[in-house]
């Protein structure tokens, strides 16, 4: 049950949604027990951002699990999430902050895991 939030200030078109989307999908499979079968995806797109006093090309991706993985997991996912924004918006990986929260209660379909 992960999801992932990308907010952005820049335009993000249909085709580059797609890619990030299918891309995404591929890179969850970093995090024991996850995969895009149950991946939610949500972006924000030429939002109002400011970082090191610059609004230039920015992004903040926010990766919610359900239970817990381990510090390599984030590391290698954190390295593949920002390759993956980096080459389809053009936003440097220094300018790209991604957040972790672990749920330890999740919903779905009537009722909770």
């Amino acid at each position: 049950m992960p999801y992932i939030h990308t907010k952005t200030n820049v335009d993000i078109t249909m085709d580059k949604e797609l890619t990030l989307k299918n891309e995404f999908g591929k890179a969850i499979s970093l995090i024991p027990g996850k995969s895009e079968r149950w991946l939610m995806l949500d972006f924000t797109d030429s939002e109002r951002m400011w970082f090191s006093g610059e609004n230039s090309p920015a992004a903040m991706l926010e990766v919610e699990i359900f239970g817990a993985a381990n510090e390599s997991a984030y590391d290698a996912l954190t390295a593949r999430l920002t390759e993956i924004v980096s080459a389809e918006l053009g936003i440097a990986p220094a300018r790209v902050y991604v957040k972790y929260e672990e749920i330890e209660h999740w919903g779905w379909n009537s009722s909770n895991f």
